[in-house]
């Protein structure tokens, strides 16, 4: 970080708190849980997420092969439980094209519900998040009924609205490939467990079919579109998310979607000032989330990190979500707890 940015960085960063009480609380989405904190996507990662006062927790949902929802960030299982080292699951290894990039290894897809019960949770990265895996093989890959119900056993603890942010995977791959309609399965399951629009609930996708279909079937849950700084979605092959956050490409994202869920790097440039996006979306009637603030020293801008420590772990995570909220950001994605804690 060049030396002239600091005084840049420390602006903001003062400027930040007060620009907060003035345009109220920005939310704060528990990214696969507390994953920081616990292995991701597991009732253990939600819940410790709860309890440190996040406002939505966030399953991405990846579909079995008798069609029940579940909580990975990808189909392919073997980096987040131990499926490679289950003999008896040997010969359900594949390779598959995914969004254009060839993978190996165990889909969820290829799986019942019962089957993936028997698979215990480890942690994703083991190098930078050792205190993680001291976890490793106690947690089951938990359903979206499941997280649901904890959920609702946490508003009941605690007197305060849980709500929900869910991720559909993969769905053109999983559509096209398997049969299976991600979309159906999800306003399936929301009837079946009594979720309304009226309920705290963001659904986001990087594609953007899936959202258009739930914008004229799901009867108004909120929608988010995710983008990033590279490619495009996966069911639009000629477009790029760079199109689709220009002021042109906002208005359009906006027929269907009520928000963006953009990249740290869309939102602040390397210096650390905004850029022009959260303006752009809200003039086209679009709010702008923004993932994701992580505590590590790996994921954070260098004058943020304390330490040399890749693992180390300071204030910057919450002073990069003050430099967010400054922006204009009205929710931000997190791999760790930033309420409540005391940082200058």
């Amino acid at each position: 970080m060049h030396d002239l940015v600091r005084p840049i960085l420390a602006a903001l960063l003062l400027a930040a708190t007060p620009a907060t009480a003035q345009n109220g609380e920005m939310l704060i989405i528990a990214h696969r849980g507390a994953s920081a904190e616990r292995p991701e996507h597991t009732l253990a990662a939600y819940e410790r997420a709860i309890d440190q006062g996040a406002d939505y927790i966030e399953p991405d949902l990846v579909a079995t092969k008798d069609l029940v929802l579940v909580s990975r960030h990808e189909n392919e299982l073997s980096g987040t439980t131990d499926v490679a080292s289950r003999e008896e699951f040997e010969d359900r290894r594949r390779e598959k094209t995914i969004d254009g990039q060839r993978i190996a290894g165990w889909f969820a897809e290829d799986f019942t519900l019962a089957e993936l019960r028997t698979l215990r949770a480890k942690e994703r990265i083991p190098s930078l998040r050792p205190a993680n895996a001291r976890f490793d093989g106690l947690y089951q890959v938990p359903t979206l009924s499941d997280i649901v119900r904890l959920a609702r056993a946490k508003e009941a603890e605690t007197g305060r609205r849980i709500g929900l942010y869910p991720e559909l995977k993969h769905p053109e791959f999983l559509l096209q490939n398997n049969g299976i309609d991600l979309v159906d399965l999800l306003l399936r399951e929301f009837r079946q467990l009594g979720i309304t629009p009226q309920d705290p609930v963001f659904i986001q996708s990087f594609e953007i079919a899936p959202l258009q279909r739930l914008k004229q079937r799901g009867g108004g849950f909120k929608l988010v579109q995710l983008v990033k700084q590279e490619y495009g979605p996966a069911d639009e092959p000629a477009m790029r998310y760079a199109e689709m956050v220009t002021p042109t490409g906002l208005a359009e994202v906006a027929k269907y979607a009520d928000a963006v869920g953009a990249h740290i790097g869309m939102v602040l440039t390397p210096e650390g000032t905004p850029t022009s996006l959260v303006a752009d979306a809200r003039t086209a009637g679009l709010a702008v989330h923004a993932w994701t603030v992580r505590p590590e020293n790996e994921f954070l801008p260098a004058m943020l990190r304390t330490g040399e420590d890749p693992k180390g772990k300071g204030c910057g995570d919450v002073k990069l979500a003050r430099l967010l909220k400054a922006a204009g950001v009205g929710g931000v994605f997190s791999d760790g707890p930033l309420k409540g804690r005391s940082c200058p």
